[in-house]
Formats: structure tokens, sequence, C-alpha cells
């Protein structure tokens, strides 16, 4: 009998490596996880650009805490900033100008910190249409959209608690507003509003409890959900664009070790050093021009960050005069209605697969993506949204545009209302029509190919333009997706067709009644043959 023996490592490392192995088992994980597939093309950037932004965020949040003091504690400023000195104002407001003028790279933290918050928003948010274009939502990542769609809000909601901190002019206002959507909810609004401020607005410690909500509670859990969300796209087979060599059950693209980290890491110190730059070439949010807040006054032509401008944008738009008085109690609907609506469209966002889903009937697992094109409806109701938030974007400017374009303001708010109905209507039948037309220029390429403008003349006199056949790729992603049918209303078992059934018999025929045949290949070979 022969025994085995295995060399040790010499090197203090290699020793480390087989004491964690031996206690934790991490070979296995790292060996698995280093076999992890990950495609090669540019939109999957998006979710990593989010990932390095928050990291960015971490990194400056930290060294924003060392010299930043959540109170409310009334204090006379001394600092370096002339135009306020000998002003009485709150020591989260004077510590926000100590850190801008008196410490040592603390406007280039701020300013950083800052930045990186809005990119973190904005890659979200791109990444989000790249996952809703491209139907990268399917079975089985439902749920992970549903994460990313909570991780977005809770981003959302950082970025505000963030620059409310300082206490200047400009976050006051924001938080006034809040204010009046808590106390606009019916019966509970003032228990609410008392308790998130800790008194009447604007309490005595309200940014010490802001505080800790922006740099404990809402950072812990985007780390959950960024944790969970990556944990699912380990778990769940990596989705990748249409390749004629990728198939349902793989995947086209690099291995994580070595190649996909060596990159990832190298994209990383690129997003940082852009911030970096950024930060340090264009100044944003300057509370030193705004000074310490005050109720009183209210600065005409002040915005919040652009991701909440929908919020403002729509208690913009809302019509006056929406209020009841029923027994003694007045309900402000023309408020809490801003809540519902948003609340419901954020919903809708969220549940759209689950919908999507129960319209079609598919339940198989989708690992290759839809060009756009080949699925119009989806892509006008996403058109649409878009359409939506943009005009509560652009309804939180409309003084700056009345200003600045010497329009009138109610002339601009009541186009803006209208077009809060009109535009996502025009934005889903153009791209829906737009989307057809793509798909009925994809038909006549594969069949015909490309016009060369060449045109020759046969002997019996006629004169056609020669064409150019399309190459095997090019061809393939054209034909290569499924027709998509209405369901066809059938009885169940008992005999019966039941309501729900008609109301998804209804919604099959809207998403796929006006829809282009994807070419046959019986079609391809007939054309072959005219072109021989």
């Amino acid at each position: 009998m022969t025994a085995t023996v295995t060399a040790k490592p010499t090197t203090k490392a290699g020793r480390a490596a087989i004491y964690l192995d031996d206690r934790l088992g991490v070979a296995g994980l790292v060996k698995e996880f280093g076999r992890k597939i990950f495609p090669d093309h540019w939109s999957f950037m998006l979710g990593e650009v989010a990932l390095y932004s928050f990291v960015s965020l971490l990194i400056s949040g930290t060294f924003l805490t060392l010299f930043f003091q959540p109170s409310m504690v009334e204090t006379t400023y001394d600092g370096s900033y002339i135009p306020l000195k000998g002003i009485d104002m709150s020591a989260a407001y004077a510590s926000t100008l100590n850190l801008s003028f008196d410490v040592r790279g603390g406007l280039l933290m701020r300013q950083m910190h800052h930045w990186s918050a809005l990119m973190f928003v904005a890659a979200i948010t791109l990444h989000m249409c790249r996952v809703f274009f491209t139907g990268a939502f399917r079975k089985p990542r439902e749920l992970n959209w549903v994460v990313g769609v909570v991780l977005w809000a809770t981003a959302m909601i950082a970025g505000f608690t963030g620059y409310s901190l300082p206490d200047d002019l400009l976050s006051g206002n924001g938080l006034r507003i809040v204010d009046g959507m808590l106390m606009s909810i019916p019966l509970i609004g003032t228990w609410v509003s008392f308790l998130f401020f800790g008194n009447e607005f604007p309490g005595t410690d309200f940014i010490n409890r802001l505080y800790m909500l922006h740099i404990m509670l809402i950072p812990a859990l985007i780390i959950a959900l960024l944790a969970v969300h990556l944990l699912m796209v380990v778990m769940h087979k990596h989705t990748h664009y249409p390749n004629p060599g990728a198939r349902e059950d793989n995947v086209v693209g690099y291995p994580v070790l070595p190649v996909y980290a060596a990159k990832a890491g190298g994209f990383f110190f690129i997003v940082y050093g852009v911030l970096s730059v950024i930060a340090a070439a264009f100044t944003i949010n300057p509370i030193w021009n705004y000074g310490p807040y005050d109720p009183s006054p209210v600065s005409a032509g002040t915005q919040p960050d652009w991701y909440i401008g929908f919020g403002d944008g729509a208690l913009r738009l809302i019509p006056p005069h929406w209020e009841v008085v029923i027994g003694g109690y007045t309900f402000t609907f023309n408020v809490f209605l801003v809540l519902v609506v948003l609340g419901l469209f954020v919903g809708a966002i969220a549940m759209y697969p689950f919908f999507e889903k129960w319209v079609t009937g598919d339940d198989r697992n989708h690992n290759v993506l839809d060009r756009p094109r080949n699925r119009p409806v989806r892509t006008a109701i996403g058109a649409a949204g878009i359409a939506f938030y943009a005009t509560l974007w652009a309804a939180a400017s409309s003084d700056v545009m009345s200003y600045f374009f010497k329009w009138n303001v109610f002339l601009v708010t009541h186009v803006l209302q209208i077009g809060l109905i009109l535009f996502p209507i025009l934005a889903f039948t153009i791209t829906k029509r737009t989307a057809l037309a793509l798909q009925r220029k994809d038909r006549e390429l594969a069949l015909h190919g490309v016009e060369t403008g060449h045109v020759i003349r046969f002997p019996h006199g006629e004169f056609q333009e020669l064409h150019r056949p399309l190459d095997d790729y090019e061809l393939w992603k054209l034909v290569n997706f499924e027709e998509e049918k209405p369901v066809v209303l059938r009885p169940r078992s008992d005999g019966k067709i039941y309501r729900k059934d008609r109301r998804r018999a209804r919604w099959s025929r809207f998403f796929f009644e006006d829809r282009v045949k994807p070419v046959t290949p019986e079609e391809l070979e007939a054309a072959r043959s005219q072109h021989h």
C-alpha cells in the first residue's frame, strides 16, 4: 500500500491560503466563482459604474463623517468665508462651511461625494433601462428586477438625505416640502411628521436623526440589496445578446479569473478617476451661496437633484383646491395624490415582469436578450414611462423655463399638465410604429440583401439593381427571434370562460395582434434561389 505525500507550501502566503481553506473552504468557492462567465459588452458596464460609484461614495463619505457635526445647536460662524462671518447658524451648516473652506481636501471630498451620488443613481437608472428594453428581467430574474427597483428607490432616498444634511436654505426648503407631503396623509399625517422630525418642523434634533439614517441604516440597506443582487447574478446564468455561438444554456464572454477581474479592477480606477476630475473641475451644491436655513424666505429657481425632480414636478402639476373638510379634518388630496401616483408608478415598474409573464404565458428560462425592435409593445411601454418621468422632471423647472424664455408660468404649467397625459401616448405610438417599421426593414434585408447601387440590364431589356447578400452573422441576427401570437380564448376544463381569461386575452391582443412575422427558412431558401 502506497501513501500519497502532499508537498506543503514553503511561502507564508501559501501556508495562509491552506490555513483558510482548511477552516473556511474558500478554495472551492473561489474556483467556482472564478469560472463564472461574464459577457463582454459595453452595456453590462452600466451596473459596474453603479457599483464603483457606490464604492466612491463610501470612501468620500467616510472622510466627511470625520469633520461633519450633525447638530442643530445654534452657533456663530467664525470661519474663512467672509460673507457669512458673524452670522448665526446651526452647527451642521457651520461644519459644512468649514469642510468647504478650512479642511484640506474637504471641498474636493464634498463635491466628489455629491457627484458620486448623482452618478450612482444615473448608472442604476440606465442599467434598469437596458435590462427592461432587452427583456433581461424574464424568468428566472423577476425577483432580481424587484431587488433592483428597491435599490434604485433606496439610492434616491440616500441622495435626498445626504444633500439635506447641511441645513442650508436649499435643503431646508426641500425638507419643508417633505413635511407637507407627510402631513397630507389622511388622519395620521400630523403624527407621521412629528415622528419623522421629532417635533413640529424643523424639530430640534432632526439633523441628527437624518444623519443616522444617511450613514448607518440606508447604506446598510444598500449594501444588503447589492449583495442579494450580485448573489442572484452569480446563481443565475448571465444574460447575453444574440450570437450564433450562444445558446440559452451558455454565455459568450470571459471568465472572472483572470480576465474579467483584471478588466473590472482597471475599470474601477477609470470611474474613480473620472469622478475625481469632475469633482475638481465643476462646482456642485455651493451651500455658501444659499445661506443658513430660515423658514421665512423661499428662493425662486431652486430645484432638487435631478433624480428627485420628478416628485417636485408632480407637486407643481397637481391642480389646486382639491381639499375636503370632513368632521373638522382637512383632507389635502392635491398633495396626498402625488404620493399615491408616484407610489403606483414605482410599483408598476417593479411588478412589470410578472404582468408580462401573465400576458404571454411564457414560463421558460431566458438567457438570450431581445432586440428592442422585436418586442415593439414592451419597448413602447418603456418609452411611455420615460416620457411620463421626463414630463414630471421638466415640471420641476417650470419657473426657470418661464424666467429664461419669458414665458407665462401658468402657460408652462398648463402645457405640462396636458403633456403629462399626451406625451406618453405619443411616445408609445411613435415607438411602436418605429419598431414595427424596423422589423419590416430587417425582413426586407434578410430576403433581398443590401442595395449596392449597381444596376444591370438583362438581354430582354429589364433593369434590376444588384443586392449584396448578408453574411451569416448579420442574417442570423435579423431572423433569430420567435413570433409571439395572441392567446386564443378557450373554455377551461369545466367548460367556462372566466372574466380573468377574457382580460388576459384582451391584453394579449394588445401586445401581439399588430406584429411582423419573422422570416421562415422556406422564405430564405426561396430568396437564395432567386438571387442565384
